[in-house]
């Protein structure tokens, strides 16, 4: 059976992802739709996209199940706000153009990777008040483009969840979404012989990908390759984007490509201050001889954790 450019290309991506996936615990989704959306539609890239992701899901919740009782009436109201978000959103991958779905996708993403690659931290108070309509623009959003990783990460982050909480309370959110999510595809006929048929392409690639992710991260910094696969997304989301606009004639060719220009030299000026902070903690760190783990002078990193733990 011959192999076309956009399977040789799904089989890439998606044991790049899940490498990412098995270091950080997050990015699979987030890394595998935008280069896979040149190849494949939202419709039926999504519905292969989400069979994956309830196993995956329900394994990080399994494996984080002893924080489960810390976190759930934290995440009730955004759990809540999941299911008429699902709904809605899977109606709209079921009617609405491809072209268009694309476009929406690179839009919501795209500003949410840069977000986090400048480290935006904004502490929310009234954080019950928000859950449900947060909830449900993330159900939207997953239903519609498998990827609902950076807003939960950003809201997780700023809410100080700590690494075990952050953990189960993205397992219940993601079990939830990857499931209703499945559920609907199925009662609006979204699934097809097209999309089931990537399952034999992805699964290998996830099966390969997470131990080999588990080994790198236990020898390199976990931060530098998060902020480096962060990196590789944006770029990947600019091109996207810049090639739907004059898909869809929003803007024409060459000139369509500034978008991704922009946004590389966006990401760029972001890496160069991630990288250049990195290393004024290290002199500050060598000049005063703070030991290993003190306190001393050193900026303390806040007790939430990076978002490392989205599986999409």
């Amino acid at each position: 059976m011959s192999i076309d450019a956009g399977q040789i290309t799904l089989i890439g991506i998606t044991l790049f992802a899940a490498t990412v996936n098995g270091a950080l615990g997050y990015g699979f989704s987030s890394l595998t739709v935008p280069v896979a959306l040149i190849f494949y539609s939202n419709r039926i890239l999504n519905p292969a996209l989400v069979l994956v992701e309830v196993a995956l899901n329900s394994y990080v919740l399994v494996v984080n199940r002893n924080s489960i009782p810390k976190v759930w009436k934290r995440v009730l109201p955004i759990v809540c706000g999941l299911i008429p978000g699902i709904i809605g959103g899977s109606y709209v991958l079921s009617t609405a153009s491809p072209e268009w779905i694309k476009l929406i996708t690179y839009l919501v993403v795209l500003p949410l990777i840069l977000l986090q690659a400048a480290g935006v931290r904004r502490p929310i108070r009234s954080e019950r008040l928000i859950g449900v309509p947060f909830g449900a623009g993330v159900g939207i959003c997953y239903s519609v483009t498998t990827i609902s990783g950076p807003p939960l990460a950003l809201l997780f982050n700023n809410q100080g969840f700590v690494k075990g909480e952050f953990r189960a309370a993205l397992g219940l959110i993601r079990v939830v979404e990857s499931t209703v999510t499945a559920t609907a595809y199925y009662l609006l006929g979204v699934y097809s012989t097209a999309g089931t048929g990537l399952l034999p392409t992805i699964v290998p690639s996830v099966a390969i990908g997470i131990p080999i992710g588990a080994y790198i991260i236990r020898r390199m910094n976990a931060e530098t390759f998060r902020r480096i696969c962060m990196s590789f997304d944006a770029w990947v989301v600019g091109f996207g984007l810049s090639k739907v606009l004059i898909d869809l004639r929003l803007m024409t060719s060459p000139t369509g490509y500034v978008v991704w220009l922009t946004v590389i030299l966006i990401d760029l000026t972001l890496l160069y201050g991630f990288f250049m902070r990195g290393s004024e903690f290290a002199t500050v760190a060598s000049d005063v001889n703070v030991p290993e783990g003190s306190p001393g002078l050193l900026p303390q990193k806040a007790p939430t954790v990076t978002p490392d733990d989205l599986s999409t």
